[in-house]
């Protein structure tokens, strides 16, 4: 079988260390549903070593048992340290995918840990929390190389076939500074595919403004050598500093770049069209614009101007369009009540609230059944601080036990 790009989105755990921006835990919840509905093979969902993410990560695992959630992998990320490991599976144990992360570089060597440690106990520390992870039920588990992309090639390919060893399952190559270009990296993955048969995972910044280019580039080695790749992304670029790889932009990039669609295949799960629905929702959930040139779902993705353009896209849309409007899932009419308008919150009513529901097709008997709902209602807008969504409201009222859990910290 030909090897294929899986995508994993990383906006519930490097997305949200975006600098001045929060997102509430029924956001990341609400991602994670939307991820699973477009095929997207996993999600990063956060800490399990925190623990104002434990009820979180907690609760979306049992949305999975009860098939809310249905095909994505759930994934939580720690330090390669086997502390970190046994903490996470004790917080949250019905985890089963995990990626755990150490700095490889000398840079990061010497300049994080001040002499205390050398690349030789990076590696005993890797290899021990991948035996622990393995004992303690890890499924599939991600080991992570911190600034790889400022690391010896040989001392990579060490860390890798140490890892490979101990029981891991794959290889995250991370360009933590955006560094890389695409030539080089495309050179560094075929060369450690090449020593080590193990499929690499590329985690990629935006520093240069290169994520994406690198990101699909690094893929590409792994590909052509004959193992897997896998593509970290997070929705709308988000994530510290400059941003990470972005999800739409690299689907498009691998569905309609002339040199890569019949090189590089896209695991055919991903559906294309939920891009715009999902992007609309983080945009609304992290409260940040999306930008008007963004790729696919910004506002001028088809908009056209110039006298040449306008003229050669009305004749033919493929004069100045590579993909279509329908494509990301745009192009449907967008409705705007402009009369009457009842909503539902954190100071809500009962008569009001059986309003919203029932245009939502939930009709509940009476006003106590409906009371419980209406609470949790109130409780999640005070959490997001938003009017609730028509998805978020279906949600609570569906699966009210696990919303709670989502909405509540243990201390």
């Amino acid at each position: 079988m030909k090897n294929k790009v899986y995508l994993i989105d990383v906006t519930n755990r490097d997305g949200v260390q975006t600098s001045r921006i929060l997102l509430p835990k029924l956001s990341k919840t609400m991602l994670n549903i939307y991820f699973d509905e477009m095929g997207i093979y996993q999600s990063e969902v956060g800490f399990p070593t925190l623990k104002h993410e434990v009820n979180y990560i907690n609760a979306n695992l049992e949305l999975v048992k009860l098939g809310v959630i249905k095909r994505i992998h759930l994934e939580g990320w720690c330090r390669a340290i086997p502390e970190d490991v046994r903490l996470s599976l004790k917080n949250c144990p019905e985890l089963k995918h995990l990626n755990i992360s150490i700095s490889t570089s000398e840079i990061m060597i010497q300049g994080k840990f001040q002499g205390r440690k050398t690349f030789k106990d990076i590696v005993n520390s890797l290899v021990e929390a991948v035996k622990t992870a393995k004992e303690l039920g890890i499924e599939t588990l991600g080991i992570n190389a911190e600034d790889a992309s400022r690391t010896e090639l040989d001392r990579l390919i060490e860390f890798v076939l140490a890892g490979r060893e101990a029981g891991a399952d794959r290889f995250r190559y991370c360009d933590t500074l955006g560094t890389d270009d695409p030539i080089t990296i495309y050179e560094r993955t075929k060369a450690i595919a090449l020593a080590t048969r193990f499929p690499i995972e590329m985690h990629c910044h935006n520093d240069l403004g290169m994520a994406e280019a690198v990101s699909v580039s690094g893929a590409q080695g792994a590909i052509e050598c004959g193992v897997d790749s896998y593509i970290n992304t997070t929705v709308n670029g988000y994530g510290e500093r400059c941003g990470n790889c972005d999800l739409v932009s690299t689907i498009l990039a691998l569905n309609f770049s002339h040199g890569l669609k019949n090189k590089v295949p896209l695991d055919e799960h991903v559906d294309l069209k939920k891009a715009w629905k999902l992007s609309r929702y983080a945009s609304y959930a992290f409260n940040i614009p999306i930008p008007i040139n963004q790729p696919g779902v910004g506002a001028n993705a088809f908009a056209h101007e110039s006298g040449i353009h306008a003229d050669g896209a009305l004749k033919d849309r493929r004069n100045y369009e590579l993909y279509d409007p329908e494509d990301v899932g745009r192009g449907e009419p967008e409705l705007l009540e402009t009369g009457r308008i009842i909503t539902t919150g954190e100071y809500g009513g009962i008569k009001g609230f059986r309003h919203v529901y029932d245009k939502l097709g939930i009709h509940f008997h009476d006003d106590n059944e409906a009371r419980r709902i209406l609470e949790l209602a109130q409780y999640a807008n005070l959490h997001t601080q938003k009017p609730l969504t028509d998805d978020e409201l279906k949600l609570i009222a569906t699966c009210p036990d696990i919303v709670q859990k989502i909405l509540t910290v243990n201390l």
